[in-house]
């Protein structure tokens, strides 16, 4: 009898690994979408952060190049004003300058403010209240 007890092979049961692997899966349903939603938001503040760096850029190239209001500058002005090997940066040496999400910003007149691509402000609809955005509605 002491024999049958000890012979007896430890583990777990069929029903104890289904039980844990059920735990796993539901804690994963709630982490994924947390984390799209987390990854979406990033790109947001990311696209925000890229519209400002525009901004600046524009400031700084007319003000040294004493250009009025009206006036367009091309990427290829806003370059030096931009750290270089950034993602701005290499837009802007491509001749156009682009947000994280891919979008293109348009350029615009010195005072005129930088505006959202329609394409970013679709894609991120669902996470960022409207009000995000500003100043570049």
């Amino acid at each position: 009898m002491l024999q049958k007890l000890n012979s007896r092979r430890g583990g777990f049961t069929l029903v104890e690994i289904m039980i844990v692997v059920a735990i796993i899966a539901l804690l994963a349903s709630v982490a994924v979408p947390n984390f799209m939603r987390a990854r979406v938001r990033t790109q947001a503040t990311q696209c925000k952060q890229d519209l400002r760096i525009l901004d600046a850029a524009i400031d700084q190239w007319a003000i040294e190049n004493n250009k009025a209001n009206g006036v367009t500058p091309t990427a290829e002005n806003l370059k030096a004003y931009v750290k270089e090997n950034t993602a701005m940066y290499i837009a802007l040496a491509a001749g156009s300058a682009k947000d994280s999400l891919g979008s293109t910003i348009v350029i615009p007149a010195v005072g005129s403010p930088v505006a959202v691509p329609e394409a970013t402000k679709t894609a991120t609809a669902d996470l960022v209240a409207p009000d995000f955005w500003s100043p570049y509605q």
